[in-house]
This record gives C-alpha cells, structure tokens and sequence, in this order.
C-alpha cells in the first residue's frame, strides 16, 4: 500500500513532511520521533489509518485505538503541564509575596505591595481593589487606599505599561508607591472619603465579611438583599469579593476586588487564592502599623526626654547664674564702699589744690581710676541684676526715644549725630524697660567713644513676623568678625578695665529674656546690630 505520510520512511528529505518546519532538521533522521512529535497530528496519517482500517487487516481496529487513546493521553499530559507551569508561576508569586510582606515594617510599602499583587496580571489580576483599615480609636472601617483604572481607555495604558516594562511584583510595587500612589489617592479621593462604616453597625455588608473571617463572593449586588443600593452605587459594579484581613483574631481591615473592566467572572479558584494571600498580608499590614504606633511613641519619648535634658541643663545654668550673681554682687558692694572713699578724698582734695602745685597730677590721675573703676562695679552690679528680669508691655519708639536723649550729650561731644526712624503702627513689646534700654546706651555709646571722628548712627524700628525688629547701623566704624565676636564674649577684650562687659553683658542680658542679638560687620564698612523684641508672652523662655 502507498502510505501518504512519511512515517514509513527511516530517513526524509525537505519538503516531504509539510508539519515539519524551520528549526526540526533533525526529525529528518529520526524516525521515532517524528512519529511520535508529528505523524500522530499530521492529516496524511490520518488518512492512512482510515485506508489501513478500510483495507480490513486484523490490526487495523488495534492501531486506531492506539492512536486515539495516544492522542487522548497526550492532551491530558499537556494539560496538567500547563496546569504545572501556572501553579509554579503562583508558588512562586506567593514566595516573592511573601519574603516583601515579612520584611518590610512600612505600611505604604506593604499596602503597595499588596493592592499591586492584586490588580496586577502578574498576580491575581482583578481590575480594582479598595482596601478598608479599622480605625479602633473611632471605632470604624474606613475607607483608605484604592488602586485600579477608572475607565477601559485607562486600563488600556496600564496594562500597556506593564506589557513593555518586564518587572517582577516588587519592582513593579515600588513603582506604583513612587510614581502613582498619591494619583491613586486623588483619583479615588470622592469614593474613598464617602466608604465609612461604624464597626457597630453589624448589618453592613462589610462587617458581616469581616466577622465571618473568609471571602465573600458578591453577585449580583443592586438586587442583594444584604448590599445597601447606596453602597453598590458607590462602587458601581455589580460583582465583587470582599476579602477580610484578620490576624490572630484582630479586624486588621477588609478589601474589596472587582473585575469592573474586563467583567471576567470571579472563580472558586480565584477565591481560594486570595484566601490564601489574606493572612500575610493582614499580618503585615497590623505590624506596620504597629510600628508606625511604636515609632510615634518612640519620637514623643524621645522629645521628653530632650525637654527634660533642657530642663535639667536650664536648671544648672541657672543655679550657676545665681551663683555668680551673688559672688559679683558680694565683691562689688565690698569694694565699692572703700572705692567711694577714695574717690571721694581724691576729689577732695582735687578742689583745694591749685593748678600750679605738683602734685596736682597724681590726683587727678587717682580720680580718673576711680571713676573708671567705679564705672566697672555699676557693670558687674548691672549683671547680677540682669539675671532676675522684671517684663511687662512697653512701647519701643517710646523706649528709643528716650536712650537718643540720654547719649545726645556724647553724641554732641564726639560730632555724632543719631537718626531715628521710627516704626508706624508698632505693637508693644514684652521686655524688662530698664535692661533694654540700658543695652540699646551701651550698644549706641560703645559706637560714639570707639570713633574720634563725627558720624551719623541710623536706628530704625519696623514689625517682621510676631517680632519688633531694631535696627542699629553705624558705617563709620570699621571693624572684623573676630573683633565682634570677641567684644560679645565677656572679658574677652585686651583693652583696659571695663572694656570687655559693654557688648557682652548687654548679650547676656537680652538673652535672659529670650531676645535674639546679633551684630553683622558690612563688607563696606561699618556694624550693623539687630535686636529683636517678642510682643506675645509665651514666645519667651
């Protein structure tokens, strides 16, 4: 008999089997398992068989069976190795899953993670997924977190987007918390802000499911005797799953799975899947946001710990303040009594003797000492004073006007002249009257007596923010960062006695009562110094 097929044939040439294309050379030489790969499948063998079982040979019956039941068998095997690859495929999903859910402690990351596992073709592939939280404190389910197109024209772009980019779940989760997750937030803003349940009210549908603790299969949800229309309206599909997160007895939250584009029906086997994935993921979830719980109590620790470690340093601070307030006050009341007596036998005796007598000299040279020392106790007195300050509501112009008043004799001494301009419509400020105005003298004589030549000191008050800003600028004098500084330090200057308090203690002072003082040499020349006074009570400290 002339066979059609080539399955008698040991060895072929090209083009005499027409199921053996580019790529299957070596079946040419193979007999077995061109049978076996394509002769079984091949119409020409068909055919054959038909002839072979027409012709009436005994065996005829024999090998159709053969064949049938080789064909039957063989689908069956392709069958369970597709159902294989597709298990292997979820095994390993479930695995990459599951090492991100027990790894991570940030509740955007798991979230991310498992609403993407969800909606992605990767994963389970729903079209939408809407994910409740309990919030125990309020004693609700609330709506928190959605992820899903709203429309076919978006959902095409998405999956589009997925197509071309070949990413595994967890690149493809930290992508959509990167880039979309915010979007996500907004897009489902409307639905997600009206989807609140009272944890009390046991007749919704959604605390029903999270009782029950399994998946809820929702069909035909507008007529469902246990879906309120309200709520099937809101989500606007008619079939959904509703999967409960429980971990270890607690209602973590619930989320809601739809097919709304595609509307491919949602499996037994789709079901028993997501079961399967609810556990890690409410686990997860719970101990994220445990650990957001625990991170904010950690930080409000450790921000009472730094009070208290301020406190603690204020305290110290000013136990030595007070100390040397009292050792100074003690030292300059010792002295100043015999300094008095001194200076007043020197000027004394300064009246009663003439011009001409040689001695002349000396005491007025004791007098100038004494004054001067004299001038270095009212500073020291001054500190120890400035450690107690005595606040209350005063008015800065007013206050400014009258330290131009008690420097103009200096000013006109020295050829300096002082320009004021005021600020209008300047609230009172809360300082200790006396300090500051003491500060702003010495601030606007430590100018005059450094220059020999006449000049123009310009002071000008104006609001900025809740503060009362003072603004001190003298370009005649001419001076380096590290001389400043140094005259902010007390006794820090090499000059002679009384020279090292002025500045500093002035510093000392407005910091007492928590008033910010800084001076600023200008690149062109001259100082310009800023003070700026509170107007509210509680910005001191």
């Amino acid at each position: 008999m002339d066979w059609e097929c080539c399955w008698d044939r040991d060895v072929i040439a090209l083009g005499d089997c027409p199921n053996i294309r580019e790529g299957d050379e070596d079946l040419f030489a193979s007999r077995r398992r061109r049978i076996l790969e394509k002769c079984c499948d091949c119409e020409n063998f068909k055919r054959d068989l038909i002839r072979f079982r027409d012709s009436g040979h005994p065996l005829s019956q024999v090998f159709s069976l053969v064949h049938e039941e080789y064909r039957r068998q063989k689908s069956q095997i392709q069958s369970l190795v597709s159902f294989l690859d597709s298990k292997t495929l979820e095994v390993r999903f479930l695995h990459e899953l599951g090492l991100v859910l027990q790894t991570s402690v940030d509740l955007e990351e798991v979230l991310s993670v498992a609403l993407t596992a969800i909606t992605a073709g990767k994963g389970f592939g729903m079209n939408r997924a809407f994910l409740f939280m309990t919030d125990r404190e309020r004693d609700r389910l609330q709506g928190y977190l959605a992820i899903g197109p709203r429309n076919y024209e978006e959902a095409s772009q998405t999956w589009h987007e997925i197509a071309s980019n070949d990413m595994d779940l967890q690149t493809l989760a930290q992508s959509f918390r990167k880039n979309k997750l915010s979007f996500e937030r907004a897009k489902f803003h409307d639905i997600l802000e009206r989807l609140s349940v009272p944890l009390s009210d046991t007749d919704h549908i959604l605390v029903k499911a999270m009782d029950g603790k399994h998946p809820v299969l929702i069909e035909d949800a507008f007529h469902h005797p246990e879906v309120a229309p309200e709520f099937a309206r809101l989500l606007g599909v008619d079939t959904f799953l509703l999967m409960p997160l429980i971990s270890r007895n607690r209602r973590v939250g619930i989320i809601i799975a739809d097919n709304c584009i595609t509307h491919r029906r949602i499996s037994e086997e789709d079901m028993r899947s997501l079961e399967t994935f609810a556990f890690p993921v409410a686990f997860a979830v719970e101990r994220a946001a445990l650990y957001d719980r625990l991170q904010v109590e950690l930080n409000r620790v450790t921000e009472a710990g730094n009070k208290l470690k301020e406190q603690q340093e204020l305290i110290v601070r000013m136990e030595k303040m007070a100390l040397v307030g009292r050792i100074t006050s003690s030292i300059a009341h010792s002295i100043r009594n015999p300094l008095m007596i001194i200076g007043g036998f020197a000027r004394s005796m300064l009246k009663n003797t003439p011009a001409s007598d040689p001695k002349r000299d000396f005491i007025e040279s004791i007098v100038g000492e004494t004054r001067q020392l004299e001038g270095v106790l009212d500073e020291i007195l001054n500190y120890s004073d400035s450690l107690y300050p005595t606040r209350d509501f005063w008015d800065v112009n007013y206050l400014l006007e009258g330290v131009i008043r008690d420097t103009g004799e200096a000013q006109r001494l020295r050829g300096y002249s002082c320009g004021f301009s005021p600020g209008d419509g300047l609230p009172p400020a809360w300082i200790d009257f006396k300090q500051v105005a003491y500060c702003l003298r010495t601030i606007v004589q430590s100018d005059i007596e450094e220059i020999e030549e006449g000049g123009v000191i310009g002071i000008s008050t104006y609001l900025e923010g809740d503060g009362i800003v003072i603004r001190i600028e003298d370009r005649g004098r001419r001076i380096g960062r590290e001389e400043l500084d140094a005259m902010m330090t007390p006794f820090s200057s090499t000059q002679d006695l009384g020279a090292g308090l002025g500045l500093a203690l002035c510093k000392t002072m407005l910091q007492k009562q928590g008033i910010p003082f800084g001076g600023e040499p200008l690149p062109e020349g001259g100082i310009v110094y800023t003070i700026i006074l509170p107007t509210r009570k509680e910005e001191q400290t």
